[in-house]
């Protein structure tokens, strides 16, 4: 009778859980550079692949239809990336987001009658952002480095510490985001890669000379302001140059931005409305962490006074 009337028929074939986040993922490639950055696509390739080993190992299937997602399924995953992939804990949460974005599409499309997700709960933990201390900046000015591969990784490592740009969007800054600002000197305006929001950078004068630096090396045209590797060689080049200073932390790129945030301007009294416009934060809570980082300085500053001190310190009667 359906058929007779033209009427479509209801699908008796269920919706497949990894069928269906595929098809999200080649969605979200198509739109790289227009709605997701590539990491973002990267991330939910890995986030796929966890949720397809999973279910691989747990229920001995290739894919499972989406309706079978519940709680325990969840849960499963949350301690599968926890212990299986070694995952710390807001690594797992950020892949369980990623997978719930898959459900809520589902569910949006009445492929499932109730959504898994409304009894989980995943918190991210807090976590302390290092960052150069204004000594170990110097130390990494002032070090000579014969190395042209190490050098010119360090000499961009130091531009994102005076500029608080990202990775993704040093490696994309051109001409056209460099401009002369409302005070004459110039400025670095764009729109970040990760979120979308406008950053307003004033080029300080240790960022201008390296612009200045490689303003004619081979790679460098109109299009690309500097010569930036790869993400992983810059992580790993950035180690080498740790050692070679004498800096004892876990170097990565990202910490240069981290850097610009603590020690180049909220310790130099900047306010933090106007770092949160620089570094292109959506809120200004999340730029509100690294006050937090400054506090926690300040009390351990004042730990190792109160030992220094000792008995010294003068008490009132």
């Amino acid at each position: 009778m359906n058929t007779l009337l033209g009427k479509d028929i209801p699908s008796t074939t269920p919706k497949m859980l990894l069928q269906i986040f595929q098809e999200h993922n080649d969605r979200v490639n198509k739109l790289i550079g227009k709605d997701f950055a590539s990491g973002t696509a990267e991330r939910y390739r890995t986030a796929k692949k966890h949720v397809e080993d999973y279910i691989k190992k747990e229920y001995k299937a290739s894919d499972i239809p989406v309706k079978d997602v519940d709680h325990r399924f969840i849960s499963g995953l949350e301690y599968y990336l926890k212990t299986e992939r070694n995952c710390a804990h807001n690594s797992a949460i950020k892949y369980i987001t990623n997978f719930k974005k898959i459900i809520r599409i589902a569910y949006a499309n009445e492929w499932i009658s109730r959504d898994p997700f409304n009894n989980w709960k995943g918190r991210l933990k807090v976590v302390d952002r290092e960052f150069l201390t204004k000594d170990e900046l110097q130390v990494m000015i002032e070090k000579e480095i014969n190395n042209d591969r190490l050098s010119l990784v360090k000499d961009i490592f130091l531009f994102c510490c005076f500029t608080g740009l990202a990775y993704a969007d040093v490696k994309k800054l051109s001409e056209k985001e460099v401009v002369v600002g409302i005070d004459g000197n110039k400025w670095i305006k764009m729109n970040r890669t990760k979120t979308k929001t406008r950053s307003s950078i004033p080029i300080l004068p240790t960022a201008e000379a390296i612009l200045e630096k490689y303003s004619s090396h081979p790679d460098v045209n109109y299009k690309r302001l500097l010569p930036v590797l790869s993400n992983q060689k810059m992580n790993a080049y950035i180690k080498e140059i740790g050692d070679l200073c004498g800096i004892n932390k876990n170097l990565t790129f990202h910490l240069a931005r981290h850097t610009f945030a603590t020690t180049v301007t909220l310790s130099n009294g900047v306010p933090i409305e106007s770092v949160s416009k620089m570094l292109g934060h959506k809120n200004l809570q999340t730029t509100q962490h690294y006050t937090k980082i400054l506090d926690r300085k300040i009390s351990d500053d004042m730990a190792a006074l109160r030992e220094r001190l000792g008995s010294n310190i003068p008490t009132m009667n």
